[in-house]
């Protein structure tokens, strides 16, 4: 058991992760679709790791199935997208590929490319982020949207029960393998021992990668990361994926929004041919979606163009 002793600046300082992280996200989900009880639950995410093959095995072959991995595989930084945080991987400095890769290594057996990475070869770290780029587009990103919506949903229920209980009551009903014994949060994590915070705060991250326990980050001068067990969305467990939209909206109002809130030029017309509408109706639809803010339109020439607000590209997460 990890035992986390937080201060009272700690206490302020407890966050959630804005955002997946796609980087991050890429090796959290690496090693835990190669766990069997995991791989069974997702077969939808387990069968695109098994097509993929031999353009994943860099990234499985470098990085162990379970326990600890070198931290610079899941930076805070670069979290805009997978480019982004696989530039922040790449630009590591050398000695501290080398530190992290040989902690990380310890009782692993030895091969030629696991020796080169520990050496901070460049070729097997251009391999290693070509392997993640791979992963993130071929097992991931045909679910990204789903997948943030589903953490979106995890931290709107956190923090409702933070506006109802305060800190105690929000890290009290994290996870079974979480508990807060004040001063101190106890987590039933791969490790053991105490680590003092130092004021420096928690930032708390619900993953559906996460494994059968929760995992703790530690990194100096930084908040700690604890990455704890939810479920994953609807759908990848190869059950029929949900419209969240659906059930508030309406299925053809849902499909409207979610075709308007595209990259792309959108007029009433084109809105109604993708939806499968008429022009009549769609034009209906866009009302009432702009009477409740989550469209804006606007008149070009002879057509009218209609695109998400902010809240209804976040509603839709396309």
């Amino acid at each position: 058991m990890l035992r986390l002793w937080l201060e009272y600046a700690d206490l302020t300082r407890v966050r959630f992760t804005d955002r997946l992280h796609p980087a991050s996200t890429v090796l959290l989900a690496s090693q835990a679709l190669r766990r069997p009880p995991l791989a069974a639950a997702l077969p939808v995410l387990a069968r695109r790791v098994a097509e993929s093959g031999a353009a994943l095995r860099p990234l499985h072959h470098l990085i162990a199935a379970q326990g600890p991995a070198p931290d610079f595989v899941t930076p805070w930084d670069g979290v805009a997208s997978i480019e982004d945080g696989l530039a922040v991987i790449r630009s590591t400095p050398v000695r501290k590929v080398r530190a992290q890769v040989s902690a990380a290594y310890t009782g692993a057996p030895a091969s030629t490319a696991r020796r080169r990475f520990a050496d901070a070869d460049s070729g097997v770290l251009d391999a290693l982020v070509t392997a993640m780029r791979a992963y993130f587009h071929q097992v991931l990103e045909p679910d990204w949207a789903a997948l943030t919506r589903n953490h979106r949903q995890a931290v709107g229920e956190a923090a409702a029960r933070f506006a109802r209980a305060g800190a105690e009551g929000l890290l009290s009903g994290l996870h079974p393998g979480i508990r807060w014994r004040s001063p101190v949060l106890e987590v039933d994590s791969w490790r053991d021992g105490d680590v003092r915070l130092g004021g420096n705060g928690l930032f708390l991250l619900p993953s559906p990668f996460a494994g059968p326990r929760p995992r703790v980050l530690i990194r100096a001068d930084q908040p700690a990361l604890v990455v704890y067990p939810v479920e994953a969305p609807a759908g990848l467990d190869g059950g029929p994926a949900a419209d969240p939209l659906a059930g508030l909206f309406g299925r053809t109002r849902s499909a409207v929004l979610t075709q308007v809130a595209r990259p792309g030029r959108h007029t009433t017309s084109s809105i109604a041919r993708h939806a499968g509408i008429s022009v009549s109706s769609s034009s209906e639809h866009l009302s009432a979606l702009r009477a409740a803010g989550l469209v804006s339109s606007r008149r070009d020439g002879g057509a009218i163009l209609h695109r998400a607000t902010a809240l209804g590209q976040s509603l839709t997460s396309s």
